[in-house]
């Protein structure tokens, strides 16, 4: 069978590789044709675009990027066209994916949808569209089901994939040993920065993160780089500070020894929580994008820890409120043994065993598709 697979951020390129390797179990004959990143390739999928060359973040950003965008699109519909799938797998990235979807529909390939768009967010009446081109919806929040259901439009929830993922990290990892690996000493306390994967995130929000290392003098700050970002662009921001570090494409090894985080909003405050580090969660874009933004969307929170335990789990410094100030209070409540440290990590423990009871995401999704076909 052909497989032709979309995902357009870091996030997606990891759920879509454990997809890939889970449909493989199914169909060894199986091709795949991606949009992607490193990992879909190591899984043996032929990459057409790479995802940071797709990534734009904001409302301002999208429009200034609109000809690559439909340039993209375009691209895509003949690509498509010509790889003549047998199922079409659309992961998140719905500014992208919706569309392709509506077109694939209209070209009678099938369609799934593997993590769904956060149409609970924002632009409820997608569900709509959704609807009419996707076969199947596999949701992988508890509470999305729900809100699917509202629509009269029955998904399926397969459990969160970060679980099956991180648990495997876990189990051939020793903290002392990757702090070895690492070259970090075992006594010193370690704070991870998650900037994120775009490059306007790294240029919104690092700066800022590295400010608040000056109030912490005697720990370690640990830069997670992306494997997309050049070394370039982060060593330019992290030079002048010298209690900071920067490990490239090792987010999951650093999260293992640290202490504490300081967290771009996205997956990661997700799988921060997942490896019970205490975190402070970072938003911060464009004025423009954000006072439209705050207009459209309608959740509570922009963590998704927060959104599923549907609480103030972790702190969020959102715009103006993220400030180097601000991260040093919000860290200073949770680096040592304390009471509002000890509250967090028993809400992830909570949060754990909520996604944990949906089961094996990957190979569920990787059957539902196979039993379509």
């Amino acid at each position: 069978m052909k497989y032709y697979i979309i995902a357009g951020e870091a996030s997606g390129d990891l759920h879509a590789s454990r997809l890939i390797r889970a449909i493989r179990e199914k169909d060894q004959h199986a091709v795949f044709r991606a949009w992607g990143g490193d990992l879909m390739q190591e899984e043996g999928a032929e990459i057409v675009k790479h995802y940071r060359d797709l990534a734009f973040m904001g409302f301002i950003e999208v429009i200034r990027n609109l000809r690559t965008i439909l340039g993209n699109m375009g691209f895509c519909k003949k690509d498509m066209i010509s790889f003549d799938p047998d199922v079409v797998v659309f992961v998140d990235y719905p500014g992208f994916n919706i569309p392709m979807a509506r077109f694939a529909k209209h070209h009678n390939f099938k369609t799934v949808y593997y993590i769904s768009p956060q149409v609970w967010a924002w632009k409820e009446k997608r569900v709509k569209i959704l609807r009419k081109v996707i076969d199947r919806m596999l949701v992988i929040l508890p509470f999305e089901k729900a809100f699917y259901q509202k629509w009269n439009y029955e998904t399926t929830y397969v459990g969160h994939p970060l679980i099956e993922i991180i648990d495997g990290f876990k189990e051939i990892n020793e903290k002392g040993k990757v702090k070895d690996e690492l070259g970090i000493a075992k006594d010193i306390t370690v704070i991870a920065l998650l900037p994120g994967s775009r490059i306007q995130e790294i240029k919104k929000k690092l700066p800022i993160m590295l400010e608040a290392t000056q109030y912490f003098k005697n720990h370690l700050f640990v830069v997670a780089q992306a494997k997309s970002l050049s070394d370039e662009l982060i060593t330019s921001y992290t030079a002048s500070y010298p209690n900071v570090k920067i490990i490239k494409g090792e987010t999951y090894k650093i999260l293992s020894i640290a202490d504490a985080a300081v967290v771009t909003s996205g997956t990661a405050t997700l799988e921060t929580a997942l490896f019970q580090v205490p975190e402070v969660v970072c938003y911060k874009s464009s004025s423009i994008s954000y006072a439209i933004g705050k207009r459209l969307i309608k959740v509570p929170y922009i963590s998704l820890v927060n959104l599923i335990m549907n609480k103030p789990v972790v702190e969020e410094l959102i715009q103006d409120e993220l400030t180097p100030e601000n991260i040093k209070s919000s860290l200073e409540k949770i680096i040592h043994p304390g009471t509002q440290r000890e509250a967090m990590k028993n809400e992830f423990e909570s949060l754990y065993h909520l996604l944990k009871a949906g089961g094996a995401a990957s190979k569920k999704a990787a059957e539902i598709i196979h039993q379509i076909l």
